[in-house]
């Protein structure tokens, strides 16, 4: 198995994936920061990014009870992606919210 570091792998390895996976979380990651400017205005990307690191984790831990193949994720992958919706949930502002009005 290929490991970036202890927890952080793909079997077998697949760099097509790997390139794939990265691109989409670097572009993310570069509208996250421009988001952090005025997250308010910017809440339904963070949100995103909550939910789905949640998804993913979730479907990951499915995943490395099932397989035995991706046990190593339970120490890697899994948690970072329940540490970073946990950290963005908590710092996300709890201020007002502009409400919506239909004219």
């Amino acid at each position: 198995m290929w490991q970036w570091h202890d927890g952080f792998g793909w079997e077998p390895p697949q760099s097509e994936y790997e390139q794939m996976i990265m691109g989409v979380y670097a572009t993310l990651g570069v509208f996250l920061i421009l988001a952090a400017r005025n997250p308010l205005a910017n809440r339904s990307l963070i949100w995103f990014t909550v939910w789905s690191s949640i998804v993913h984790g979730g479907i990951m831990l499915v995943q490395a009870i099932v397989d035995d193949a991706e046990r190593t994720n339970l120490v890697g992958d899994i948690p970072a992606l329940f540490i970073v919706a946990g950290v963005f949930a908590f710092l996300m502002p709890k201020g007002e919210e502009t409400s919506r009005r239909v004219a």
